[in-house]
């Protein structure tokens, strides 16, 4: 305190001695033992009171001793069962964790990691099930909860990844990674398929082609056979050669699809007498064969980046063709299933008067190329009245959109759109995906907008620069799948003329052991609103034993999902029910035995080496485990802090102060009362 502060309090002791001597004592002659007792209590309560006026602050010192985070972090993925490695990799946890000069010098904290990454406090948590290897979500999680921190980690793992991004750049360079490497480290000779390549859909009567990487461990020379089989029929053979200078192997096939449906097929290497581990010599894949491909023409009398855009996006889906045509080259349209109407203009008359009798839907995209009063001639569902003024339009998700089943890509922050200023007014049944504002200002007028008029089907987008969308959605994503997923769900919508369904599910035919198995579904009312009070359950069968398995479906934004994660490999055939109306859906879906964390002979010391380069960290061994306590024990950079904490707190937040007041006020009055003094 300060000595002012000091000087006050003097002075508030004073005061209340006064004023109690005066009102007590000052011309009175009583001194008894109750005079007494209230002239303390009322000095007390007007000390009190003025102590509060006063409000000195008061500030306390403490000494914190802060350690430095040590995440001790284990993989918990099946490979380290194959590799018979989770016995050591548990005993190194344990002396990790319960080493006391450790303990002494750090705040332990341990994490296990599999397709996701998660705490946990006793070893009986660690299952050793996992079905994928994500160790980049360990960096990105170690970055999230240790922000601002300088640290080490322990990474207990064979390092063996199965999906995300390479974990050797994902770690934080600034803070230092330790691996311990589990499992065997020995490179035995060892054929493996690594990746098929191949599409998800074929076209009936056409040729698919498939695109097998297979590498070779080892250093003597070895002759093999490649072969695709379907059930027993070998539909392809080739004789491969390796050897030390020659460890992998491209193959491609051209497989036919002549029957329709879904159709699997098995890569196989032929195995050689000493390979330990054959299950990575054959990889299942699957293939839809269609019986019908969707045939798109974007029509433009302009050139544009958005047409590069859109035929990109649509034909990442290989059901779809696209065709550029120029407005007078559009003669045969009945061939398409859908028209995409690039800003047109007058030139476009023949092409909306063929369409006006063949009645295909269309795709209508405007922008600063657009003659408004051509469209306004030839078409109802929209009325325009533009100006000459061109304006930037960004987008607004619309969540009551029930279309079609689509996520929020983050459109609220894609660059705008460019088109004419100006009054844009749906005329007949309509749903608006997109709406628009100018900056941040709501414009109330649609961006997206779809029309369904006696089975004619309409989408629009209003403004140009659509490629922007694209581009910024693989700068958010590092990918342009998402992107690519809404536009084709625009053409999925448009090609097909269905009449519209109360129960509408999607979910793939096939599906990899291990993979995330989730079904989505939407339910809508008599007015084709989504019903969100739906209740929806899923009966699944398993077609060779006939187990059945219930599930219900969850609400999430707009639609209702289930995840069917643990089912066995096998066929399946499946029903939706809608509870109240009993609606349902039948399909059927395929599990293929395919387990990737089986794929792995050894430890991959040499990416944890890389790892634990990057960061200046040191790779160890399980023998080596007591010389990396010692190390982490003899770092000083990482030794605790003691902290010393100044907390400052005013009287006038002191409650106990004001109840001590009301208490010696309340005896004040009491002892007057009770001696008549009142």
């Amino acid at each position: 305190m300060t000595i002012n502060t000091v000087f006050l309090l003097l002075l508030s002791i004073t005061a209340a001695v006064l004023v109690s001597f005066f009102q007590y004592f000052y011309k009175s002659k009583l001194r008894s033992k109750t005079i007494i007792c209230l002239a303390i209590l009322r000095a007390c309560a007007f000390f009190c009171l003025l102590l509060l006026l006063i409000n000195p602050v008061i500030t306390r010192s403490s000494l914190e001793i802060i350690k430095t985070p040590l995440p001790i972090i284990v993989d918990n993925s099946s490979s380290l069962v194959d590799l018979k490695a989770t016995t050591t990799a548990t005993k190194i946890f344990n002396d990790l964790a319960s080493n006391s000069e450790l303990k002494s010098k750090f705040d332990i904290q341990t994490f296990a990691f599999d397709s996701d990454f998660k705490p946990f406090s006793s070893l009986s948590e660690l299952t050793f099930k996992g079905k994928q290897t994500a160790i980049d979500q360990v960096a990105k999680n170690l970055k999230a909860n240790f922000k601002n921190q300088h640290f080490p980690s322990i990474i207990l793992s064979d390092g063996n990844q199965t999906s995300g991004a390479d974990f050797v750049y994902s770690f934080d360079p600034n803070n230092k990674i330790f691996p311990v490497v589990v499992g065997d480290t020995t490179q035995y000779l060892d054929l493996k398929i690594n990746q098929i390549n191949v599409n998800k859909y074929a076209f009936y009567k056409n040729k698919f082609p498939v695109e097998v990487f297979i590498s070779y461990s080892g250093s003597t020379p070895v002759n093999t056979v490649f072969k695709i089989l379907q059930d027993i029929k070998v539909l392809s053979t080739q004789n491969i050669a390796f050897s030390s200078a020659s460890k992998s192997q491209v193959i491609n096939v051209l497989l036919p699809a002549s029957v329709k449906g879904l159709q699997t097929y098995t890569a196989t290497v032929q195995p050689i007498k000493s390979e330990k581990n054959t299950y990575n010599n054959f990889k299942k894949f699957a293939v839809d064969v269609l019986d019908q491909k969707s045939e798109i023409a974007i029509i433009a009398s302009i050139n544009h980046p958005d047409i590069g855009a859109f035929k990109r996006s649509i034909e990442t889906n290989s059901q779809r063709k696209v065709t550029i045509l120029k407005p007078q080259e559009a003669q045969n349209l009945q061939k398409f299933n859908v028209l995409v109407l690039y800003q047109p203009n007058a030139s476009f008359k023949s092409v909306v008067e063929n369409n006006a009798k063949l009645k295909i839907n269309s795709f209508i995209i405007t922008g600063n190329a657009t003659d408004f009063n051509f469209l306004n001639q030839y078409q109802k569902q929209v009325s325009f009245d533009m100006t000459a003024q061109k304006e930037d339009y960004l987008a607004n998700f619309e969540t009551n959109f029930n279309l079609f089943a689509i996520d929020n890509l983050g459109f609220e922050k894609f660059p705008p759109l460019e088109n004419f200023y100006g009054t844009i007014t749906p005329n007949q049944n309509s749903a608006v995906l997109l709406s628009s504002r100018i900056r941040n200002v709501a414009t109330d007028q649609p961006l997206l907008l779809f029309s369904d008029v006696q089975g004619m089907r309409t989408a629009f987008l209003f403004g140009e620069n659509s490629w922007k969308w694209r581009a910024q959605s693989f700068i958010n994503e590092k990918m342009f799948d998402k992107y690519d997923v809404f536009v084709d769900k625009i053409i999925q919508f448009l090609a097909s003329s269905d009449t519209k369904k109360a129960l509408i599910v999607q979910h793939e035919r096939y599906y990899n052991s291990g993979d995330l198995l989730e079904i989505e579904a939407q339910y809508f009312n008599k007015n084709y609103e989504f019903d969100e009070k739906a209740r929806l359950t899923i009966l699944v069968t398993n077609t060779k034993s006939k187990k059945n398995k219930i599930y219900d479906l969850l609400k999430s934004n707009s639609s209702f999902k289930v995840n069917l994660d643990g089912l066995e490999p096998g066929n399946y055939s499946f029903t939706v029910t809608e509870f109240n109306s009993k609606t349902t859906y039948k399909s059927t879906f395929e599990i293929l035995d395919f387990d990737i964390e089986k794929q792995f002979v050894n430890a991959d010391f040499i990416k944890l080496q890389q790892l634990s380069n990057q960061t200046k960290g040191i790779v160890s061994m399980p023998n080596q485990v007591n010389q990396l306590i010692k190390l982490l024990l003899n770092d000083t950079s990482y030794n605790p802090i003691e902290k010393k904490i100044i907390t400052k707190s005013p009287l006038i937040d002191w409650v106990w102060l004001l109840i001590f007041i009301a208490a010696c006020l309340s005896a004040e009055w009491f002892i007057r009362k009770y001696n008549g003094m009142l």
